[in-house]
């Protein structure tokens, strides 16, 4: 195999506002330095897509957001997880040819010493497509098995609302559940993606862009709700808050509905919690890493016997990176979305 000679990159070029555009990203293209002792170079295969990637470009910490991530300067390479192949290798635990997924960053290549902090992992599910390891056997499967089973307290015949049903992690919500004999709502946007969820085993589906939400949920969940699951935030949650069973469970997973506002969202009716004498969870994915092992495990193992269908969005090449994530906001995928850099 021929070893390239330059790498090509997307950095920020500017800050996002609002949601992603075209003109936040920066095209680079490198040379390739011959690698050290110690050091392997990777060439990228696939990467992933998720919304935390806009705030991976903000100035995170001055905006007091936590992302588990450095924070970037504009210039610098964006931030992502994905699978790479060891085309050349001096580091005495990888050999050429080894497959890793981990913190790759945007980019055609990286040259690594394979440090904790970039958070590499051997890929061992060969039989699978390398395309689940980006993300359903990575850490959206991570962030959705180990908060279904681990904050939510899930018990069967309890009624669990999930929004963002159609997105990566809301799509193995849905079948978690139902697989632990759970009754289960799906919030989505639009008739296409409420199909699939009902494809998926959703006792019932509610569109939130046709549909007034609260009217829907009381409908079909006269009881309350035991379990929310959030990925979205906002009017949504607040609509769920009002409607809980007594001692119910929220699982604060994700906020895209708020990313891109210009103004923090203010949830006014939080008091609701007493009421029900609920319970309000975060959830933050890189203090379960060490459960990554059991999770992918049981993910595959699911997989295999069909009890799982994952959803894959794939979009293929790598000047799709800017496109891929601009389309997350947009509502564009469907599960987990993720581009082929490199067949």
């Amino acid at each position: 195999m021929t070893r390239p000679s330059r790498r090509q990159a997307w950095g920020v070029a500017q800050r996002p506002v609002g949601k992603p555009k075209p003109d936040d990203f920066l095209f680079k293209e490198e040379p390739i330095r011959a690698i050290e002792a110690g050091e392997v170079l990777l060439e990228t295969l696939y990467l992933g897509i998720a919304p935390v990637m806009r705030m991976y470009m903000m100035d995170a910490a001055k905006a007091g957001i936590v992302t588990g991530e450095a924070p970037l300067d504009i210039g610098d390479t964006i931030h992502g997880r994905g699978v790479a192949r060891v085309l050349e290798s001096r580091h005495p635990d990888y050999a050429v040819g080894d497959v890793v997924q981990g913190q790759l960053g945007w980019q055609t290549h990286k040259i690594s010493a394979m440090t904790a902090g970039e958070r590499f992992l051997r890929v061992t599910e060969h039989d699978l497509s390398y395309a689940l390891a980006v993300r359903i056997l990575s850490m959206t499967g991570l962030t959705a098995y180990t908060s279904y089973r681990y904050r939510c307290d899930p018990k069967p015949g309890e009624t669990l609302l999930v929004s963002g049903a159609a997105g990566g992690v809301g799509h193995m919500i849905v079948q978690l559940a139902k697989a632990d004999g759970l009754c289960v709502i799906g919030l989505a946007g639009g008739p296409e993606k409420c199909a699939i969820v009902r494809g998926l085993g959703a006792d019932a589906v509610i569109d939130y862009k046709n549909e007034d939400v609260g009217v829907a949920i009381d409908s079909h969940a006269p009881d309350g709700l035991d379990i929310y699951y959030d990925n979205v935030g906002g009017e949504i949650l607040m609509a769920a808050l009002d409607r809980l069973a007594m001692g119910a469970r929220v699982l604060l997973c994700g906020s895209i509905s708020e990313y891109g506002r210009a103004e923090s969202f203010g949830l006014t009716n939080y008091t609701r919690l007493r009421r029900a004498e609920a319970d309000m969870r975060g959830y933050f994915v890189y203090n379960h890493l060490h459960r990554f092992d059991e999770t992918v495990c049981t993910l595959s193992s699911m997989i295999r016997a069909g009890t799982l269908k994952p959803l894959v969005d794939e979009l293929i090449g790598f000047d799709k990176m800017p496109e891929a994530l601009i389309g997350v906001y947009d509502g564009k995928n469907v599960g987990t979305r993720c581009v082929r850099v490199t067949a």
